[in-house]
C-alpha cells in the first residue's frame, strides 16, 4: 500500500522489473511510458489512462483560467480541450492551490487531488493493468516528493542566485 506523503518503497525501475516477471510485454510498455509522461500515446486504448488524461487536462485548464484571470488575459488560447470533464472537485483543487501563497504547498494540494483521483480510478481493480497503472502513478508521485524532500536547498539557492547575478561589462 502506498500513502501520500510516505517515502517510496522502491524505485520505479524496480517496480517495472518486478512487473515484467508477471505482466505481458504490451502492458509493461504502458507502465514504462508513465515514467516519461507519454501516457497520452496509449490513452485512447486504455480506460484508466484516458480518465487520467481527461482529469489532468481539466485540472490544467482550470489553473489556466485562474492565472489568466489574474493577468487579465483571454484564457481560450491557452486551454486544451481534449476531454470534457466537468467536476466541481477539479475547480476546488485548482482554487485551493491558486489561493495558497506557498508554491510548494500549492503543488502539494494539486498532488493530493491527483492522489484522490488515483484512488477513485482503482475502485474495482485489484489484479489487472488498471491497478498497476494507478500504483505506478502513485509511486511516481511519491518519488517526485522524495526528490523535493531530499534536495539540497542551500545548493539550489546558491545556483539560483548565481544564475540571477547581473553580467559585468568590462
Amino acid at each position: 500500500m502506498l500513502h501520500f506523503g510516505a517515502r517510496p518503497p522502491f524505485s520505479y525501475e524496480k517496480f517495472i522489473q518486478t512487473c515484467s516477471e508477471f505482466v505481458a510485454e504490451k502492458d509493461i510498455g504502458i507502465l514504462k511510458a508513465l515514467a516519461v509522461r507519454q501516457g497520452e500515446q496509449t490513452r485512447q486504448a486504455q480506460a484508466t489512462l484516458r480518465k487520467w488524461h481527461d482529469f489532468e487536462m481539466a485540472l490544467r485548464n482550470e489553473l489556466v483560467k485562474l492565472r489568466a484571470g489574474r493577468k487579465k488575459l483571454d484564457p481560450s488560447k491557452y486551454l486544451r480541450c481534449d476531454g470534457a470533464v466537468i467536476d466541481s472537485r477539479i475547480n476546488h483543487i485548482a482554487m485551493n492551490a491558486y489561493k495558497n501563497t506557498s508554491l510548494l504547498e500549492a503543488e502539494k494540494i494539486i498532488d493530493q487531488g491527483r492522489w484522490q483521483m488515483f484512488d477513485e480510478f482503482s475502485v474495482g481493480h485489484y489484479f489487472d493493468i488498471d491497478a498497476l497503472i494507478v500504483y505506478g502513478l502513485k509511486l511516481l508521485l511519491l518519488i517526485h516528493w522524495e526528490k523535493i524532500r531530499t534536495a539540497d536547498k542551500a545548493k539550489l539557492l546558491e545556483a539560483l542566485l548565481l544564475e540571477s547575478e547581473p553580467v559585468k561589462k568590462d
